[in-house]
């Protein structure tokens, strides 16, 4: 699994002109599904996703985990996060799972996160064209592969 995890002063995922999910300050995260995902891909993004500490403290250093600052987590699917643009111009997306597969793990990410954060989490629409609107502060943005391929 390979995720991008924004923190955020708000975001939210609008669909079809309505606003289908929305959160304050807390951490954007958008998922991609790889082929071959696991149980332990879930685990590892869960609970890195839950832990990473990239908020600031009273001394202004990025020492705070989502939890430890009361914020909420927006986690969206995003299948073009495994494009690989190397060769020619059309990103292939042949790592990808397949949809039905992809929404399962997609979904037992999210009740993992569930079960680890006490704050609010929210999703987008799983294979929705959708609107995301993010107001990333810092900015700061971390990438995250389950895999460890960076």
């Amino acid at each position: 699994m390979r995720a991008v995890i924004q923190r955020v002063k708000a975001a939210s995922v609008v669909v079809d002109g309505s606003t289908c999910s929305e959160i304050g300050p807390g951490l954007c995260c958008l998922i991609g599904v790889e082929a071959s995902d696991s149980g332990e891909d879930i685990e590892f993004l869960a609970r890195k996703i839950c832990s990473l500490r990239i908020f600031e403290d009273d001394n202004g250093l990025m020492n705070l985990n989502v939890e430890q600052v009361a914020g909420d987590i927006l986690l969206i699917s995003q299948f073009t996060l495994l494009g690989d643009a190397r060769k020619g111009r059309r990103p292939s997306y042949s790592t990808a799972e397949e949809p039905g597969r992809a929404r399962q793990l997609f979904d037992e990410l999210v009740e993992r996160i569930r079960n680890i954060h006490t704050g609010g989490v929210e999703t987008g629409k799983f294979q929705a064209m959708m609107d995301v609107n993010i107001v990333n502060h810092g900015p700061v943005t971390i990438l995250l592969d389950s895999r460890k391929l960076f």
